[in-house]
């Protein structure tokens, strides 16, 4: 009967509101393992487009009111409470642009661009950068780079080099290539490294493959038209760690800096907290990757691995580190206890902690956490390969006159 199929579509409506909610909720709580994380990054870097779901679904329950009002208002409720959550990201996003220099060093701020952080207008109109074109160069057996140049390059400029995520067993340097592109458009060269993979290759294979790029850029340094004492470490998730543990260790002072996306620091932490049931089967990845748990005999190769441990005021490059609060797979507190350790040895640093993001977060680089990170990102290149002035000068008396975090 009529009745009886209108009874069901506002079940079926009912239904969905509660979907969209349970989805929207992905940007304040943390996605359950059974759930795929991606959809939690859908809810807050792009929820500011879906909003379109529950707003007409909302309105569709109101038009059908008449003989259910009460039915209409719980759906309309659902949907609109679903609606705030999934606008919740760029709300939060704009509230903690107007702080985000208090997040940097004082140091750094006369290094900020001059646009602001966070805009409307970029949030629904910004665009991926254009492509550059990339140069596929060998810089080890079996290991190759990506290197893209800044268009219309002058003179020698910094280099970024890029370090892909993966867990440590995958991924690869094609990782988000909008991200190299939008440095180079900055006038960054950006090397994007491949390394050797666990379980094949454990560590320190990782850190020998980033080093061997950074000599290679290095002797090539005058064919590529960088400055080879102006390099930057960035890593996202693995990625990180192995940037951080390499910008740490080396004790190179051409590494200017290090930038960590929702990466682990502490690996003998790490362990500690490794389930065979998280999203991520971190006992297997650390095994793979380490060779097991950290007894005795695997002690040192722990140590090496950790960035952490090797925080030393005076020596630490200044280091820019995003992470998202809700991350599934790479718990926050790992970003906290760097940043915390960075501090105790008064080692300049940023850390932007984003309340809603979770891994992967400058996927789009015009959403909430996209926009902030390229920003922090843009704010922390400029203010760390600052070119070097000769004593004397007002630059070089005056660290904060050229932005510089060194």
């Amino acid at each position: 009967s009529d009745v009886g199929h209108c009874m069901l579509f506002r079940v079926v409506l009912l239904v969905l509101a509660l979907v969209l909610l349970a989805f929207a909720s992905l940007t304040t709580v943390r996605v359950p393992v059974a759930v795929d994380w991606r959809l939690a990054l859908l809810a807050g870097e792009y929820g500011h487009w879906l909003v379109a779901l529950p707003l007409g679904l909302g309105a569709v329950a109101w038009g059908l009111r008449a003989g259910a009002p009460g039915w209409a208002w719980v759906t309309l409720v659902l949907c609109l409470a679903a609606t705030g959550l999934l606008l919740k990201p760029s709300f939060q996003a704009f509230g903690l642009a107007a702080r985000l220099g208090e997040r940097l060093p004082a140091t750094w701020r006369d290094a900020a661009p001059k646009r602001p952080a966070w805009s409307l207008r970029t949030l629904y109109l910004g665009s991926t950068p254009a492509p550059v074109p990339a140069e596929t160069r060998t810089f080890a057996p079996g290991l190759a780079l990506d290197f893209f140049r800044p268009p219309g390059q002058a003179g020698p400029v910094p280099c970024v080099i890029v370090i892909h995520g993966g867990g440590w067993d995958g991924g690869d340097r094609g990782q988000l290539p909008q991200f190299n592109h939008a440095l180079a458009h900055l006038g960054y060269a950006v090397a994007a490294i491949s390394y050797r993979l666990a379980p094949a290759h454990r560590w320190p294979a990782q850190r020998d493959d980033a080093l061997a790029a950074i000599a290679y850029l290095k002797a090539h340094a005058g064919e590529l038209g960088i400055d080879p004492d102006r390099l930057v470490l960035c890593g996202r998730s693995a990625g990180g760690q192995i940037a951080a543990a390499v910008g740490y260790t080396a004790r190179d002072p051409a590494i200017r800096g290090v930038v960590a996306f929702y990466a682990p620091f502490d690996m003998h932490f790490v362990w500690s907290i490794s389930r065979d049931d998280d999203a991520l089967n971190s006992l297997k990845l650390m095994t793979q990757f380490l060779g097991g748990p950290p007894t005795p005999e695997r002690a040192a190769v722990f140590d090496s691995a950790s960035a952490q441990a090797h925080v030393h005021r005076g020596e630490t490059p200044p280091t820019l580190l995003v992470h998202g609060e809700i991350d599934t797979l790479v718990w926050h507190r790992h970003s906290e206890r760097l940043a915390a350790r960075l501090a105790e040895e008064q080692v300049p640093h940023g850390f932007l902690s984003l309340p809603w993001a979770v891994h992967a977060l400058e996927f789009n680089p015009s959403g909430p956490a996209g926009q902030l990170t390229y920003h922090a990102i843009e704010t922390f290149l400029a203010a760390t390969t600052a070119a070097r002035t000769a004593p004397g000068t007002p630059a070089a008396r005056n660290p904060s006159a050229r932005g510089s975090g060194d």
